[in-house]
């Protein structure tokens, strides 16, 4: 089931299923952009090496079969971002 949060004047998703909550990082985007260019923000969220390595830390305490030799590969290759 969605449900809609409103954020500062924008209206997130949120849905429900089986206990966990989960929003939508699509509505989320939008609101820092237009919907053309929320894909982006989203593309350029998942390349950051930060976000890699917090979805690695992630699989590892929950995914037994994690491949952590394999996700090594992806984590190594990840930017940084440039810090102003």
């Amino acid at each position: 089931m969605a449900n809609k949060l409103n954020v500062q004047g924008t209206e997130i998703t949120l849905i429900s299923d089986m206990g966990n909550d989960y929003i939508c990082l699509t509505d989320m985007a939008g609101a820092k952009s237009d919907e053309v260019r929320a894909a982006d923000v989203i593309k350029n969220w998942l390349r950051n090496r930060y976000t890699i390595e917090f979805l690695g830390t992630w699989e590892q305490i929950h995914n037994p079969n994690f491949n952590v030799v394999e996700f090594d590969h992806f984590r190594m290759h990840a930017g940084l971002p440039l810090l102003s």
